[in-house]
This record gives C-alpha cells, structure tokens and sequence, in this order.
C-alpha cells in the first residue's frame, strides 16, 4: 500500500516537467519507471493523479496529471485499486487486502511504520535511568508482539491518515495488573483524542484467552499509541502484553494486495485473508497453496518449513487409567503424545511405547455416589447419602442431606469438569488433555510444548444453602477447598481462577515453583453459578525443546459445599415444624439454632452470631468479642461506635461516631529498585452501619476523589469492599501518567473481632514498641480485624489493629498514622499497625471532669466557678455548670470562735510568762543577798538554824497568801515550789555579830 502524500513532492514534481521535457537526450519513460499516486485531497473533496518516477531525471514523457477518484473512494474486502486505471482489482491468489482497511498479523519483524519508544517517564529521573530503558521494546515473537518485562515505559506507535470514519481493532493479552496497559490516540498536533475510560484503559484478560479491543477513529491523522508500563513492587518479574492482528479500517484506498505471510496461503483471487497451511505442510511467502512435507520431516499448522523427526524418547508419550470394566479393573496404559512426530524404527536412542500396566481394582466411588454395574459410578437419588462404598440410604428423622462435590478418586474425570490445553502462539495442542486422571490424584498432562497452559475446569451452577439457614442473610453461600502439590525444576507457576457468571475469569491466589502438598480454601460470598479453574504452565518462555517435562502438579481432593446439583456424603441435623413423627424440615428464621433436644428453631442469645451454617445446637451461637454487639440476624458481630471501659473505679464512657465514616491514609512515598514512586493508601471503616464494610479499594481507578462504583466504566475496576483495605497508587507524577492508577487492591480485614484495652485478642496481638508511648493516663482502645484468607506468604491469613489514641489537639476526625518502623502499615506483610489519634478517642466528660473555684464575700455575696481538670482528657458529654453566687457573712460564725478562743488563750500564756519571770526574779535577789553577806563574812557562821525563816531577809516585800482552795495559778506556784523543794540542798547557821543569815549549801 503506498500512502506516500507529501504535497511538496507533488509540487516539486509538477515545476520540474517543463525542464525534463526539455531534456531531449532523455528516454521515453516506460511504466516500470514511474508509478502513481493521488496528490492531498482538495476543499472541495477533489484530488488529481500524478505520475512520479522512480528516479528523478532518468526518463521524459511522463503521463500528464488526471482528476482522480473521489476522496472517500474504496474498494471491497480482496480488491485494490489499480492506479493506471483508477479501477477496483480482484487480488491474486497467494495475497489478500481488506479494501478500506489494513491488518497487521505477521510479527516476525516489526512492520514498516511501527516504531517503539522506550522511556523512564520520572519527571526527575537522571540521565542513568533514561539509558537503562535502551534494551527496552516491544518484541517480535512471530504470531504476536510482547511488551518488555522490566519498569521502562514502552510505546508501540503507528500513524494512519484516514480520509473517512473508521475503527482500529487488536487482540491482546493482559493478565498482569503490575503492568498498566493504555490505549490512546493523538492528532497530527499531537493533542489527544477524547476517549472514555474503557477505551483508554484495557481490561484484563484471563490466562490464555485473547481478548479484542475497538475504538472508532475520526478522519484525518490518527497517531495511535499502545502503552504500557511495569511496576514491580515485589521484585517480581511481571508477565509481558501479548499484541497481536491489528487491523485499521477507514483508509481511503489500496493500491496493491498484501502477499500471505510464509505458513498461510489464500487459493483463489480476491481473498480478504490467508488460511494457515495444515501440520506436516508448508508454504512460501505469497503462496497459493502450500507444500508437503517429506516423510522424515514433520511441521504444526502455519509453519514456514519442515523440520526432521526427532527420535521417540519418554517425553513422548504419557500414561492414562482406563475406565472400570464391568469387573471393576482398571490398569494402566500407554500413549503417543498427539500428534506423533517422533520416530521410534530404526533410530538410535529412539524409545519404544511400553506395555500396559496390570489390571486392578478399581478405586472406589467418590462420596455422594454408589457403584452402578461394578462399572460406573452414578450421583445418590435426592435424600440419600453415601460414603462412596457402600449403598446409598436415605437420611435419619430430622436430618438433610449435605449437598456438595467431594472428589478424591480420580478413575475418570467427573461429569461436570473438562480440561483443555492451550498455547498463546500455536495449537499443537488444542486437541490434548491438559490434565490427566491418576487413581488417587489427577496431574497435568503432557501438552505439547512446555509453555502450554494446562487447564482443568470445575463447573458449579450455584449454590444450595441448607433448609435450617436458607432464611438467613448469608456471608457464606459455599467453599471450595482442595488440596495440592506441585514438583517443579523451573519457574512453573500454577493458577487458581473463578469466573462469576460468564462474566470476567479473575486469578483467586498463584503459586510459583515446587510447593509441599497443602490445602487451599476459597468463600464464596454470593450465590452465582461460577467457574472455578486451575492453569498449570510448566515456563512462560517459549521453546521448540522440551526440558521441563517432568513437572507436574498433583491435585489430590476437591471438595465444594452446598453446590446446587451435587450429591450428599453424609447427612446434618435440620429443624422441625413439630417432634411429632414424619415431620419435615423448615428453615430456621434468621439468628436461631436448632435444640438438641426437640429439634426446634430457638433464637440465639443476644450478642452472639451464629459461624457459617452450623447451627445445631446451642454452642453455634458464639459470644461476639468484647466492645461488640449482634445484629438482628445474629450474622455478624459489629461495633457500634461507643465503648465502656472501668479504671480504678470509675466508668470510662467513649462515643466514637466521629470516626465511622471511612477513614484514609497515604503512606510514602516508596520507590522501587528502578525509582518509580508510589504510595500505599489505606481505607478504613472502623465501626458503623450494622456491621456492613464500607472500605472500598478499587484498581485502576483514574480518579481517586470522585470514583462511581455504580457507573459503566465500574465493571473495568476490581475492587473489594472491607473493613480495612489497601491499594498501590502511582501518582500522576510518579511515571508521566497523566492520572493517578492504582493496582493490588486487598482486603486486610474481613472479620471484627472485638475492642478492648488489652493488647491482645484472639491471637492478635499489639506491638507496643511500634508507636510512642503515651504522656496521657487514659488507656488506648485497640480494634481488632483478620481477614482469614490464606495467602502464599500469610499461612493464616492477614490481621489489623486500628489504635484510637485520646489526642485533644486533632480533632474529631484526627489523624491515622503508620509506624515510622514499618512505614508501609506492616514489617512482615501479613500484619498491619495503624494509630488513630483524636478529641474523640477520650472519654464522655463527667462531673469527676471539672472541679469549683469559690471566691471572696464581697458585699455578701460569694460566686462559685467551674473549671476544667487540667489537661482535659474528655470530650462532649456534660457541660460545665453556670457560675453560681450565694449570700455569705463577712465574718462567719466559726470565725468568730476562733479569734475568741485564740484571745483567750493568748492572755493565759501572757499572764503566765509574767508570773514567773516575777518568780524567777525573786529567787534570783534572795540568792544575791546571800552571796554579798557570804562575801563579807571571811567565815562562815556556825549553822543554828536549818533555814531562814518565813519573811526573815525579806524587806518590804509582799507576803504570798494562799487561800484554802487553790486557784488556776496557785497550783501552778505549788507545782513550781515543789519542783524547789526536790532538790538536795543542806542550811547551816552563820553565827556573826551581824545579823543571822542563810547560806545554800
């Protein structure tokens, strides 16, 4: 096709005639010396042909310009339009054409036109890690092209002209949602198209389907883009886009057929596509039909060439467990891979097929089945049950059966599972089982090449809850666990994935490499018919070798509950309208159990829910967590935004309403080992309506503020919808993007456990180390979740703790942290810390809150303050009472007792002190007397007396009278006197010719 328009050309062309004709030693052109093209089309939609040649100035005479066809001018499917006479021509054999269009199917090489642009969109990124992305393209892979694998950005981009409305159409693969995969459009000023998210955005793919992606295209120039962009977040090498028939519709004509591409043919004229040449043939480029192999040699479907036959060896063939006879043998037998290319006669080193197995028993039924001939086994007739072994009997009094599938011997495979195997590049083994039944277990198959997805279905129409819940508003219709092991020397990879309703097939939970024999168990939350499918790829890279053979997965049991249609194992006890008899099952209402004792429906006590559909007898109803209560339906425990809790005496109150709307965070940024930012955001619902989880984490989300679940472009997202949950958000900025993504959403809490001021509950624990320690005496409140969905890193699923700290200074709604020692919410990936500080994380306020202030009587009255215990460490709750005054004295009652009793006693100590400093001063003369007469007197005089007399050296002093009855004050002067009187003294008489005098001795 020739779409070479260039109107400079043209003119350049047309201004050089005039002097080419005047050339006369030029030659005559021929028409293999020029060819035609149209020049750009006019206002009017007009345009003329001209004859351009091949080389300028190598001949003269060239035709002169004519008006061509009309703009909007094309031919059909299989014509092109011939140039010289402007007429729509049939192609021949060995080539095809689209007419208006262009399809693009071999890859080989990258097409003419196609260009691929590798970049590291940061916007600060260094010179370093723009050169890191050079080896990174899209790659030729023959029937299809492969995005890179790394974090480099990658563009395909191709430019059409269109001269009318058309369309582009592709296939592709997308599985990985590590990598964003965008569809988008630009004009020649490099503006882009306006496009809905569902056309930018491509949705993903299940393993090994190709899905198809259109958009219509306006006229003019169309600069398409395919774009994608890796993020490995875990080291984890992310799987490539497959891309493949692109095909363009809207160009305004074909001026020559496309020939076949080697490996396909087209066989008569007019073709608008070429057929695959079958196996052991092979065909040219442009042929019309395609060649035999020689004998040796062999060739798949749309092969270009033969290759020579390999000699047979034990990759070659397999082994398979024949159906029971009507002896109820099996054996074992031996098969040639299909189709057999091997040569096992007269080769060396070739093998032979070996000889079958013996014969022996054959394993019994599965349960829910009996023997049927000794042959076959067949499902138990509704109302019966079986162990597989023995017949089928009907169920006790007051039972059901419990419906499901229970497979665990593998003589043939059940009637509601297929298998298949499937090659994103070739169908060598379309027609193959890709799984294998083996007695005790069923393995995956041989399949043709080792990068085949191996695939084994189970089919479930729905789900059939027992008779005694079938009223309840469950969480769980039914489960699906099996139990597996894979033996891997490569980087096999194993995938378990569930359609709902023919709708869309999702990867569940991937295991990579060799795995120990372990059980995996997946809830099913509605009641959906659904597809549930393992995919067993040995390696993802393609080879014509085989190497990895010998790896293989081993399924041992599946087991699924309540499925609609299947048969019953064995039989559980049901609820009764009477004890009488015959009677039959009824379902229980909402929140009830069933007596052990009378069969009958009684309500569960309160604050307890019923676990899953066991609901016989009373121990079914389990107590609810501390800080929980029941619903109505006894289904869930929930908070209900308030909590208690009892310190030294005193009852702590909470109302956490403040906090049930979702709360948010955004940790980082983190950056990845190539540098691209991202950020892990958090949603959390800590408590609220009824229990039901509002958190809600979608993928690709393309506007994280204002995100519609309800609109069209929802069913592109995956999201979950939990109590806590968390998503990767590239921003805006983080790769070029010109919109924030985000990727990898996962629940990290299904369950509320409870609430309480210990740091630990059910096994979940608190790490104390991870946040600071709290100044405040108030305790913290832990909120406790776990999601118990197993994972490949979480043996027991995943648990969170939310802590509410009492903050005053943030707020109501306050602030959620993550710990600066695991600033991704976790430091294993399994358990996740997040502080909650707010004002409404403390106590309602009480009267033991606030204390009174009294002031001063001033004019007889007193006012009385109230004031806030400091720091206040509560929030709504009572007020603080109005300032209050009451009538007061200015000198109150007790007052005045005081003041007297103290007058009265201060008096009684004056006169005291008084006393006996006059007693003191009296000793002290008597004893001075005695000294100056000792002093005169060189001698002692000779003692006639044993004391001075009562008066005797006394002048004029006062005599002490003491009456009959003894005053406060006369017992005191006794006290004193004989306190005088103990002392050991001795009186001698002075005889002098003075007067008589006492000396103390």
């Amino acid at each position: 096709m020739e779409l070479r328009l260039a109107c400079g050309w043209v003119t350049l062309l047309l201004c050089a005639l005039p002097r080419l004709r005047a050339a006369g030693d030029l030659p005559l052109c021929q028409e293999t010396d020029y060819y035609f093209e149209y020049t750009e089309c006019d206002s009017t939609g007009s345009r003329w042909r001209v004859a351009i040649p091949h080389r300028q100035g190598s001949c003269s005479g060239l035709p002169e310009p004519v008006r061509g066809t009309d703009c909007t001018f094309s031919c059909e499917a299989g014509e092109f339009l011939e140039m010289s006479s402007q007429q729509c021509t049939a192609c021949a054999a060995g080539s095809y054409s689209l007419g208006s269009g262009v399809r693009f199917d071999q890859w080989d090489s990258i097409p003419a036109g196609f260009s691929s642009l590798a970049t590291y969109m940061e916007p600060e990124g260094s010179g370093d890690e723009s050169l890191s992305c050079n080896n990174s393209s899209w790659t030729p892979q023959g029937t299809h092209l492969e995005s890179n694998r790394d974090e480099c950005t990658v563009s395909l981009v191709y430019a059409v002209h269109l001269m009318k409305q058309g369309s582009v159409s592709f296939d592709y693969q997308y599985v990985d949602n590590n990598v964003f995969f965008e569809f988008f459009i630009q004009n020649d000023q490099c503006q882009e198209m306006d496009q809905t998210a569902d056309q930018k955005w491509i949705k993903l793919t299940s393993n090994g389907e190709w899905g198809t992606h259109t958009v219509n295209l306006k006229s003019g120039t169309n600069i398409l883009y395919w774009r994608t962009t890796g993020i490995l977040l875990g080291g984890k090498p992310v799987k490539p886009v497959l891309l493949k028939n692109i095909q363009i519709e809207g160009v305004a004509y074909t001026s020559e057929c496309f020939p076949c591409r080697p490996g396909t043919f087209s066989k008569t004229p007019g073709s608008s596509s070429c057929d695959l040449c079958p196996r052991n043939t092979y065909s040219n480029k442009g042929a019309s039909s395609c060649t035999p192999c020689p004998e040796a040699q062999y060739s798949e479907e749309g092969w270009a060439e033969c290759k020579e036959r390999p000699p047979c060896s034990e990759k070659d063939y397999f082994q398979i467990h024949t159906a029971c006879d009507s002896n109820g043998k099996t054996q074992v037998l031996y098969r040639w891979v299909e189709p057999k290319v091997c040569v096992e006669d007269n080769v060396t080193g070739a093998v032979t097929l070996p000889p079958s197995g013996e014969k022996e028993d054959c394993p019994p039924c599965n349960p829910g089945f009996y023997t049927h001939n000794s042959s076959t086994c067949l499902p138990c007739p509704p109302g019966t049950f079986s162990d597989g072994i023995t017949d089928c009997q009907a169920c006790p009094a007051g039972t059901e059966p419990s419906l499901g599938y229970e497979y665990k011997w593998w003589n043939i495979l059940p009637r509601n599972m297929k298998t298949s195997c499937f090659n994103v590049g070739n169908s060598k083994c379309d027609d193959m089982n890709g799984w294998e039944v083996a007695g005790d277990h069923i393995r995956s198959g041989i399949g043709g090449s080792d990068n085949d997805y191996l695939i084994l279905t189970l089919r479930v129409p729905g789900f059939k809850l027992p008779t005694s819940v079938a009223g309840v508003t469950a969480s769980e219709f039914g489960r699906i666990t099996f139990v597996f092991e894979t033996i891997c020397s490569a980087d096999c990879e194993l995938y378990f994935m569930m359609d709902v309703n023919r709708k869309s097939t999702n990867v569940v939970e991937s295991w990579e490499g060799t795995k120990s024999r372990r059980a995996y168990t997946h809830i099913m939350t509605k009641n959906a018919s659904v597809s549930y499918t393992w995919a067993f790829q040995r390696t993802n890279k393609p080879s014509d070798v085989r190497r990895f053979v010998n790896d293989i997965v081993k399924i041992y049991s599946i087991t699924v509950t309540n499925a609609l249609d299947g048969s019953a194992s064995s039989c559980h006890a049901c609820a009764l309208v009477s004890q009488e008899s015959g009677s039959s099952c009824v379902p229980c209402p909402a929140g009830h159990f069933i007596d052990k004792d009378t069969n009958q429906c009684q309500e569960c006590p309160p604050n307890t829910f019923l676990s899953g559909h066991h609901i016989y007898g009373e121990e079914a109803c389990q107590q609810c967590g501390p800080g929980s209560k029941s619903n109505k339906e006894h289904s869930v425990c929930f908070s209900d935004c308030s909590f208690s809790h009892t310190d030294q005496n005193r009852t702590l109150t909470y109302d956490l309403s403040a906090l049930s709307s979702v709360g948010s965070i955004m940790n980082g940024p983190s950056f990845t080992s190539k540098g691209t930012k991202y950020y892990h955001q958090f949603n959390i619902s800590l408590c609220g309506p009824e229990g039901r989880k509002v958190a809600v984490c979608t993928d690709n989300v393309t506007d994280l503020s204002s995100k519609d679940l309800q609109s069209e472009s929802a069913a592109l997202n995956n999201y979950v919808e939990t109590f806590v949950c968390q998503s990767t958000i590239i921003p805006a900025d983080g790769r070029g993007f010109r919109t924030a993504l985000s990727s990898q959403s996962i629940s990290l809490a299904d369950t509320f456990l409870g609430a309480t001021v210990e740091s630990t509950l059910d096994g979940v624990s608190v790490r104390p180390d991870l946040f600071p320690e709290t100044s405040r005496k108030l305790p913290d409140i832990n909120f406790f979740y776990r999601s118990p969905r197993i994972t490949a890193s979480c043996e027991h699923g995943r648990s969170a703790v939310i802590t509410l700290r009492c903050n005053p200074e943030k707020g109501e709604r306050g602030e959620l942290t993550v710990s600066s020692k695991c600033p991704a919410g976790t430091c294993d990936g399994c358990m996740f810390y997040f502080l909650w500080e707010s004002s409404s994380a403390c106590p309602i306020c009480t009267e033991a809150d606030y204390h009174s202030i009294e002031g001063a009587c001033k004019g007889g009255m007193q006012d009385t303050l109230y004031v806030w215990n400091e720091p206040k460490l509560c929030t709504k709750g009572v007020s603080l009472p109005e300032k209050s005054s009451a009538p007061c004295e200015a000198v109150p009652l007790w007052l005045k007792v005081g003041i007297g009793g103290g007058a009265f006693m201060a008096v009684l100590l004056i006169s005291l002190t008084c006393y006996f400093w006059k007693k003191n001063k009296r000793l002290e003369y008597k004893y001075s007397r005695l000294v100056m007469s000792a002093n005169k007197e060189c001698e002692l005089p000779a003692a006639d007396s044993c004391a001075l007399a009562e008066g005797e050296g006394e002048e004029n002093e006062d005599d002490v009278v003491y009456s009959n009855t003894p005053s406060l004050l006369g017992k005191l002067k006794a006290i004193a006197s004989k306190q005088g009187e103990g002392e050991s003294s001795e009186s001698v008489q002075l005889k002098s010719s003075q007067a008589e005098r006492w000396v103390w001795g």
